[in-house]
Order: structure tokens, then C-alpha cells, then sequence
């Protein structure tokens, strides 16, 4: 787990799908956690046209020369889609977040596709559990799921 974690955190062209100009979500504060260790990240929301600034795109499959993976901070059923827009569109890596208070990103079947087809998947947790300075909070959480066993599979 930790192999793929890494590896997807060294990547520098990162979607981010979720993100919302009119609330504050875990798919922003992941956004800007991702900016501010380096990445190069691209928001999607169908229903936006820029967000803090940065143009704001449909689905992953429109960004200019694409990215390197996708963290999805979606309803599940919106999550199948996002993952069979990655097939398409060639992007190796997809890591749906799951966190205490805002639900859950998982859907068993974008997990199955996802892996039929060759992405590496991350299914659950949340990338600020271990990009960049981690919070306290991020940190507690990614300690009780190690603990319980609840860590990304």
C-alpha cells in the first residue's frame, strides 16, 4: 500500500474531481494541499468553469496533455464514471477518497474496472494523510486506520 501511496504522490500532473467554488470540501482542501507540495493540479467539476483561479475542467478526459492520476472526492455512482473516463483518456492511476465525516468515494465496481484494465487504485483513505506537512487530525486518522485496519487497499 504505502508503494502505491508514494508513487502516486510522486506524481506531478494530478486531477483532482470534486472540487467546489461555492463550498469548502475535502476535495478542495486536497486541491490545495497537492498545489502547495508541488504538483501540478487540475480541478474537474462539470458544473464549473474556473476554481481559485485555475481553469476548471468538465472531466479528466479534457485537460490539456492530460495527467499522471486522478483523486476522486465523489459520490460513488459519479466515481464508475470518473474511472472509465481514466481508461480512456490512459491516466494509470486513480485514488478514490473516503474520509469520517464526508462519505465515502469507493465504488466497488469502478475498483473492479479500474483493475481489469490495468490502473493502480487506491480505494479509500485520503491523500492529505500523508502529502506534505500532515496535519494532527490527518495524522490521528491515519493512525486509528492503521491501527483498525481501515488503511486504503
Amino acid at each position: 500500500m504505502q508503494e502505491m501511496v508514494d508513487d502516486f504522490l510522486a506524481q506531478k500532473r494530478i486531477a483532482v474531481a470534486g472540487v467546489s467554488r461555492t463550498k469548502e470540501t475535502p476535495a478542495s482542501a486536497i486541491y490545495r494541499r497537492l498545489r502547495d507540495i508541488g504538483c501540478q493540479v487540475y480541478p474537474v467539476n462539470p458544473n464549473a468553469e474556473e476554481f481559485e483561479g485555475a481553469s476548471c475542467y468538465p472531466d479528466v478526459k479534457s485537460i490539456p496533455g492530460g495527467v499522471d492520476g486522478v483523486v476522486i472526492v465523489t459520490r460513488p455512482a459519479a466515481t464508475l464514471q470518473i474511472v472509465q473516463d481514466c481508461v480512456e483518456a490512459g491516466i494509470p492511476r486513480v485514488w478514490m477518497h473516503r474520509s469520517f465525516e464526508g462519505g465515502s468515494s469507493v465504488s466497488d465496481e469502478a475498483v473492479r474496472i479500474g483493475e481489469e484494465n490495468g490502473l493502480t487504485v487506491i480505494a479509500g483513505g485520503c491523500p492529505m494523510m500523508y502529502a506534505g506537512s500532515v496535519d494532527f487530525a490527518h495524522h490521528c486518522m491515519r493512525w486509528i486506520l492503521g491501527v483498525t485496519g481501515g488503511l486504503p487497499r
